[in-house]
């Protein structure tokens, strides 16, 4: 099959024009060049937005080596023409094998990284196999690789510090509640000309990410039934306006089901059972184990490819469930992920991470960290100025007010 690179370098043009963030941060790079010396083993979801990341890390003097988070979320024309940018060496391919998705991930850590970019945690995890001694740390964008990276510190096995840029403000509260929102509804209605409008769909998780979900269905005229198992998100949910049940209920309810946990089989083969005929189930969790697809083929009477991105299983009771994706992450396996727009404070964050990891080398711990209030302030501080945004300042007699305990009413 032959790769478009010509398209490959229009789409990463394009996706450039739409992220000024990074072109202002770009500027201090290539002067400052804060990664000379430095290799950056980079696994992402391999499209336009992340080449542009890869070639910051690259202006800021980086040699850069890159591989895919996601066997369907690599586009082949993207890497493409990645690969021909100098000092960027990329090892990925759109619907390898698990087998070959360990292998590029062996090749990108087998260049000796100093750090890690990580989105999953898969490159950390296998790094961990086989320790480096050069590498300063790593940064992990994802509430799911956060979580393994926070189970692997409680268990003292954690040997390098770890930037959780999910964790920033202009990340989880942005990408994940407008992204998520608009490219997982995207990526549904890209693989299934689906309407949402009347119908019922389940969100499955109310974090970051499930809130966007839930405001992007309600906005299309959905009607949105919320499960969790927080007690707190699950309140938030209801006062937010939506219905809240288990699951055990509300999969007799879906026409559309939407997964965002970051957990496993949170639907799982006995919930099939009890859904509507022609219910769709999508996932835009990170991994591909929140919906138990092998469990549902299990008790199906037969599967067949109806659309690109869609399976029909035909259940022994005549009902049809389909599955999006192969259950992987929708918003990338049949769309192009999140708008360029707010995957700029993302990839800022990622990029400023490095750079605070190559600052503070010698003084942290093997832990996972956030990153300083001052730079998630300093990344609002860019975006309102890409986007001509002025704010008030406070006066110095609003500074003393606020921090004098004297003054009151």
């Amino acid at each position: 099959m032959s790769i478009n690179l010509k398209q490959g370098r229009n789409k990463i043009d394009w996706a450039k024009s739409r992220m000024p963030l990074l072109d202002l941060l770009r500027k201090r790079f290539l002067q400052d060049k804060p990664f000379a010396g430095q290799r950056i083993s980079m696994s992402i979801h391999l499209e336009a937005k992340t080449a542009c990341l890869a070639v910051l890390l690259r202006d800021g003097g980086a040699q850069v080596h890159v591989t895919g988070s996601n066997p369907l979320s690599t586009q082949d024309e993207i890497a493409g023409a990645l690969a021909e940018e100098a000092n960027i060496e990329v090892f990925a391919r759109h619907g390898v094998s698990k087998d070959e998705y360990d292998k590029h991930l062996g090749q990108t850590l087998a260049h000796k990284p100093h750090i890690i970019l990580d989105d999953g945690g898969d490159l950390m995890s296998l790094l961990h196999e086989s320790p480096q001694e050069q590498v300063i740390g790593g940064c992990e964008e994802t509430t799911t690789g956060i979580v393994r990276l926070e189970a692997m510190e409680k268990d003292g096995a954690l040997k390098y510090p770890v930037v959780a840029v999910n964790d920033n403000l202009t990340k989880h509260l942005m990408d994940n509640y407008y992204g998520t929102g608009q490219s997982t509804l995207d990526g549904i209605m890209r693989a299934t000309n689906f309407m949402f409008a009347g119908k019922t769909a389940v969100v499955v998780g109310y974090g970051s990410c499930g809130k966007g979900v839930a405001m992007r269905l309600k906005g299309l005229g959905a009607n949105v039934i919320v499960t969790e198992i927080n007690p707190f998100r699950a309140l938030q949910a209801k006062m937010d306006g939506f219905r809240v049940m288990k699951m055990d209920e509300a999969c007799r309810l879906g026409d559309v089901f939407v997964t965002v946990t970051g957990n496993l089989h949170v639907i799982n083969p006995e919930h099939s059972r009890h859904m509507k005929d022609g219910a769709v189930l999508a996932n835009s969790g990170h991994f591909d184990c929140e919906i138990d697809v092998k469990g549902i083929e299990a008790i199906s009477k037969g599967k067949k490819r109806v659309r690109p991105f869609m399976d029909e299983y035909l259940m022994k009771n005549g009902k049809r469930i389909y599955v999006l994706g192969e259950g992987r992450l929708i918003n990338l396996s049949a769309a192009e992920g999140h708008p360029s727009d707010v995957m700029s404070l993302s990839f800022c964050g990622q990029a400023l991470a490095c750079e605070y990891l190559v600052e503070n080398k010698d003084k942290l711990e093997a832990k996972v960290y956030v990153l300083p209030e001052e730079i998630d302030e300093y990344i609002s501080t860019l975006q309102l100025k890409a986007m001509d945004v002025e704010i008030d300042k406070l006066t110095a007699e609003q500074k003393k007010y606020l921090a004098s305990w004297e003054e009151g009413t």
